[in-house]
């Protein structure tokens, strides 16, 4: 070809293409068929992160910085990270022990909208980097307010916060907190709020969440546990699941559920009970070995060898159950502190990597299987450092990827971690290039 015609080539298709009013072709919505993920009718994987303080980040309010924020989307998209798991909803009132502040809703039903404006500016800025994001509109923990601040609000007793800071037992929080299946005055609030969210229209891109591909699905809660009312909580979750695909009947329902957990019968968790459900669209699970003593960071070499054993054998049970009843999963949460148990953030990362291999190579194992379909690290800490590593969270200290109710450093990601990075990458790579299993 001449270079006459090669520069005119270009100018006739760029007029033809403005004739015909042509656009970039728009992302289609993430759907499920069989036990894997569709996008743009291509089979849809992902390395995901867990990345709940992005919807603070964004604010123009306290707690916030956009840039921060953009630069942190552009590191973890560098990385082959396509999809995060944030938050939308948080309870306060803002004086509550152990709490992120601010809140979305301070009080029943007054949602700030700067936090609002912040999560619009998070998604629509996750759309420019084609990212898909799983929002999450409740907490069991108190972190965040969720079920337990609901129960508060509507006349239960004050919240027995647990150690180290309550006067409670984990074990008396859990089932104040369970207590939200029971309170229909809870839960209709609770309702109230999600249709708030999902009726919301971006006042960024103009188009209403609930028609907005970026958002692949809503999470009822972070870790429901049912305890005591563990039949109550299948019907809320069915009741919600119902609403939601009402609401947005486009994007997908997930629980947040962590899967069996250790002991499941005190937790009242049950993997296929909980995602077998009609509007519930794929399953969930997470698996922590330090936090369910499974595994000692100081004494790595003699605690790690059971806790990779266990950490098999519950990604094969969750894979397993999951082909049981016909859906996909991703593992969402799993984390490990750096070396030794350390909170400093430059303390060396060489179990930590190797922990990430482990698990992100099994699921790409089940993946090529078409047995699951992304995992989620806890958590991306970007740039955000803890103010004193080890000590909680208070009000005006930077956000990290741990939250409020635990150590600061515990189990973030930095940017700095580039020997992390590394794994996260080479397995994003994999994730994304594994064909449809037929």
């Amino acid at each position: 070809m001449s270079m006459k015609k090669s520069r005119i080539l270009p100018v006739i298709v760029l007029a033809l293409m403005f004739s015909i009013g042509h656009k970039p072709i728009e992302p289609l919505f993430v759907k499920v068929k069989g036990t894997q993920f569709m996008r743009n009718g291509k089979p849809y994987r992902f390395m995901g992160a867990n990345y709940w303080q992005g919807m603070n980040l964004g604010s123009q309010g306290e707690s916030g910085d956009r840039n921060r924020l953009k630069r942190e989307l552009d590191q973890m998209r560098s990385l082959g990270i396509t999809n995060l798991r944030i938050l939308a909803l948080s309870e306060g009132p803002d004086g509550s022990m152990l709490r992120l502040r601010p809140s979305v809703q301070d009080s029943p039903g007054i949602f700030r909208e700067e936090l609002m404006q912040g999560l619009d500016f998070l998604l629509e800025e996750m759309r420019l980097r084609d990212m898909t994001a799983v929002v999450v509109l409740n907490n069991f923990w108190p972190w965040s307010g969720g079920m337990a601040q609901y129960n508060l609000w509507t006349g239960a007793d004050s919240i027995p916060y647990p150690p180290p800071h309550g006067k409670g037992t984990w074990d008396s929080y859990q089932k104040y907190t369970a207590g939200f299946y029971a309170n229909p005055k809870a839960i209709a609030l609770y309702h109230q709020a999600v249709i708030k969210i999902i009726n919301r229209t971006n006042s960024i891109s103009k188009k209403p969440y609930r028609d907005d591909p970026t958002i692949m699905s809503w999470q009822l809660c972070n870790e429901p546990r049912g305890f005591n009312n563990a039949e109550l909580m299948m019907q809320w979750i069915d009741t919600t699941a119902s609403l939601i695909k009402r609401l947005a009947p486009n994007q997908l329902v997930s629980t947040g559920a962590e899967g069996y957990t250790p002991t499941p019968k005190y937790t009242g968790t049950d993997f296929i009970r909980m995602h077998d459900r009609p509007n519930v669209d794929y399953g969930t699970a997470h698996v922590w070995i330090q936090n369910w003593s499974w595994y000692d960071p100081a004494h790595h070499d003699s605690t790690y060898p059971v806790a990779k054993a266990n950490v098999l054998e519950y990604i094969a049970k969750h894979a397993a159950d999951a082909k049981k009843i016909g859906k996909p999963w991703v593992l969402e949460e799993f984390g490990i502190m750096k070396d030794n148990g350390s909170f400093n953030p430059s303390a060396s990362n060489v179990n930590r990597d190797s922990y990430f291999e482990l698990v992100f190579n099994e699921i790409y194992t089940y993946a090529q299987k078409g047995e699951a379909s992304g995992v989620n690290f806890w958590a991306y800490s970007g740039e955000g450092r803890p103010k004193m590593p080890g000590e909680m969270w208070k009000q005006g200290d930077p956000l990290t990827g741990d939250p409020p109710h635990e150590p600061q450093g515990w189990y973030s990601v930095y940017d700095t971690d580039s020997s992390t990075h590394n794994v996260i990458r080479k397995y994003a790579g994999k994730l994304n290039g594994i064909p449809l299993k037929k």
